[in-house]
């Protein structure tokens, strides 16, 4: 990982032949110990009992970033980061969203209720302070207050607006309900545009976990590459001086035009 640019990076061709399964046995036996040192430094910090510690939050970004290298990530990163309390919404395409991200600032998740049962990586998650919702459960308006709450703490939380993943050429309709915490708080919103693209620099569709993937298959699908390229972009924030509706339309018009360019 590059200390200079923001950059750190993965690759998205498929080698072939011996050395790149012994590469991926190799990855895996790294993932496992870096998930069992996640776990034990999370007793450690006491993040299972005080999740929002200082502490606690810088010692998730770095544990994202190794993370990161040992998946041999390049990751792009541009556009300014809004300092403070900041309520950030972003595309949505893999499992790997969050750490790509949490690699770059303190912050928590609203993540799907599902990750919360995955193993040890759930556990993980909730030591860290993510917010779990159900899909189609109505719980949004519940999820936007409690998040309100988080911000007015002075923390940054981020969503997913989409409520899914897609294959990252474009956006789903967004969901506003979610916009209300920000303008409960009072505080900014910053769009995030996040692109996994090919050596060519197309988009890498292959990179997308959708549908009925499974996140052990896909994770050892993405062991086996030589490469995995990675964008993120910081949009400029957006002040919430607006109703829900048009916060929501204005954060994902601003997404949109960032995975056209």
């Amino acid at each position: 990982m590059s200390e200079v640019d923001g950059s750190v990076s993965i690759i998205a061709d498929v080698d072939n032949g011996p050395w790149p399964q012994l590469r991926r046995v190799w990855r895996v036996l790294r993932i496992v110990i870096h998930l069992l040192w996640g776990f034990m430094l999370a007793l450690l910090l006491g993040a299972f009992w005080w999740p929002q510690q200082p502490r606690v939050l810088a010692a998730k970004q770095r544990w994202c970033q190794r993370f990161l290298r040992i998946l041999g990530a390049e990751l792009t990163v541009t556009g300014t980061p809004l300092g403070g309390s900041v309520f950030l919404v972003s595309n949505h395409v893999s499992w790997l969203d969050i750490p790509v991200i949490a690699s770059q600032r303190h912050l928590y998740f609203l993540s799907k209720a599902e990750v919360g049962e995955w193993p040890l990586i759930g556990q993980l998650a909730r030591a860290v302070g993510t917010l779990f919702i159900k899909r189609g459960s109505g719980e949004s308006g519940g999820k936007a207050r409690e998040i309100a709450s988080r911000l007015q703490q002075g923390h940054t939380v981020l969503v997913f607006p989409e409520g899914t993943t897609t294959d990252g050429t474009g956006l789903r309709r967004f969901f506003a309900q979610l916009f209300d915490a920000p303008l409960l708080a009072s505080t900014p919103v910053q769009p995030l545009a996040i692109r996994y693209l090919d050596g060519m620099g197309a988009p890498d569709t292959a990179t997308a976990f959708i549908g009925d993937d499974e996140f052990h298959h896909h994770l050892w699908g993405m062991l086996l590459r030589r490469e995995l390229r990675i964008r993120l972009h910081f949009c400029e924030p957006l002040e919430a001086d607006r109703d829900r509706k048009g916060l929501c339309e204005q954060a994902r018009e601003r997404i949109s035009q960032q995975l056209k360019g």
